[in-house]
């Protein structure tokens, strides 16, 4: 069973950062890539960006220069680091492998 458990969402004033955590069980983790998508109020689920199991990463053009998406395999660990944090970016953010999310975390960003 792939459980996908993350962490580190919360409030946050606009030009600020957050880092969100996404830990995987499983052996999947290291042979696949993994994606971080978020979902504002009303909107469509959007796809943050991704990860190859390799390091490689590509943005959505929201977000591109301000997040960073990294993996740690031995900690089968995926990260989101959000810096220079929106108001637009408030969301529930999720990771993905495969078939498999995670539960979900809310970000804000307001002053």
């Amino acid at each position: 069973q792939v459980q996908l458990v993350e962490s580190g969402g919360g409030l946050v004033q606009p030009g600020g950062s957050l880092r969100l955590s996404c830990r995987v069980s499983g052996r999947i983790f290291s042979i696949s890539p993994m994606s971080w998508y978020r979902q504002a109020p009303g909107k469509q689920r959007e796809l943050v960006g991704r990860i190859t199991s390799f390091g490689l990463t590509k943005y959505a053009d929201s977000v591109k220069g301000r997040f960073t998406i990294s993996r740690d395999n031995p900690k089968n660990t995926a990260y989101l680091q959000m810096n220079n944090l929106k108001p637009e970016d408030t969301a529930v953010y999720y990771c993905n492998i495969s078939n498999f999310w995670g539960q979900g975390t809310q970000v804000t960003v307001s002053s």
